[in-house]
């Protein structure tokens, strides 16, 4: 009898739990603008294809998506759609990230990269710092649950280790070094100036880099504060190591067509840990896709991916 009102009690709790809500962005740039990148348009095959692609898992596992393709993948929809994606959700929400178009980099004028550089996603009108995207993930409510997908180069240290060229057929990721030069002093002013912003907005000075925030936490007790004041639990895996390339591919980019046939159209049942793993083993050795937590990430990292 007491298990039957035990019972009884528990369903009427998670009956009267609010449902968790789902949502998601998928940015997909097959191009862009040559006004803003010193006339390089950086063309791509597959990245609508991998955000739709993605957008289709989203949907399939009851998650609300964007899409911001090629020439609507610019700064302010995609900070705009995080940011409406962050005042909407609260504790036990879930909010998915995607990312498949180049990465490149500018240099660091805050003091945090050891490489004295700065790794960004290559919208469609400028270029994403990672800082930005560290400080819009932090604005994200206590509980959230928030899983980045980069299938990007993130060419930190492409200048002191040059990538392998790409396989015949297949073409890199990485927004060639001297292009991300030029770039950068065209618009000095705009990505200096948005970096100090990022730092002032931090309050911190510095704004760590996602990418190494986890390697430090145990040797940095700076960073260890700020982690602490991580509202969120963040899952990061991108497409590849620093001194790595992300590869374009004829229908998806590698990371996406290794993640999707891991993913099997649902029939995966392993947590993120898991799923990283199958994902990389999938992988050649020059392209090693990283996992990185933010966070209260460790129940997180246990779930399985895509679960509201």
């Amino acid at each position: 009898m007491a298990k039957t009102a035990k019972r009884k009690a528990t369903a009427r709790r998670r009956a009267s739990t609010p449902k968790a809500t789902g949502l998601s962005v998928h940015i997909g740039l097959n191009a862009v603008d040559p006004a803003h990148y010193a006339g390089w348009s950086g063309p791509l095959n597959a990245c609508e294809q991998d955000a739709n692609d993605m957008a289709e898992i989203s949907e399939k596992s009851g998650i609300k998506s964007k899409v911001l393709l090629t020439q609507n993948g610019t700064r302010s929809k995609a900070l705009s759609a995080i940011r409406a994606a962050a005042k909407q959700l609260k504790k036990g929400d879930f909010f998915l990230l995607t990312y498949s178009g180049h990465g490149g980099q500018v240099p660091d004028v805050t003091g945090e990269e050891d490489d004295k550089q700065d790794e960004t996603w290559c919208l469609f009108d400028g270029e994403l710092i990672d800082d930005e995207l560290y400080l819009e993930l932090s604005r994200f409510a206590t509980g959230v649950r928030v899983l980045v997908l980069s299938d990007s180069c993130h060419s930190g240290t492409v200048t002191k280790a040059r990538p392998e060229t790409p396989p015949a057929g297949m073409r890199s990721k990485m927004m060639p070094p001297d292009i991300a030069d030029q770039t950068y002093q065209q618009h000095q002013k705009f990505y200096d100036g948005l970096q100090k912003s990022i730092a002032k907005s931090a309050g911190a000075g510095n704004v760590p880099d996602p990418d190494t925030m986890l390697a430090q936490v145990a040797v940095n007790p700076r960073v260890a504060r700020i982690v602490k004041k991580f509202k969120p639990a963040v899952i990061l895996i991108s497409g590849c190591l620093d001194n790595q390339t992300s590869l374009d591919g004829a229908h998806n980019g590698a990371f996406t067509e290794q993640l999707l046939k891991v993913w099997n159209a649902g029939a995966f049942k392993g947590n993120h840990v898991k799923f990283h793993g199958q994902i990389r083993s999938g992988l050649p050795s020059s392209q090693t896709p990283n996992l990185f937590a933010l966070g209260a990430a460790a129940r997180f990292l246990k779930q399985r991916p895509f679960s509201v």
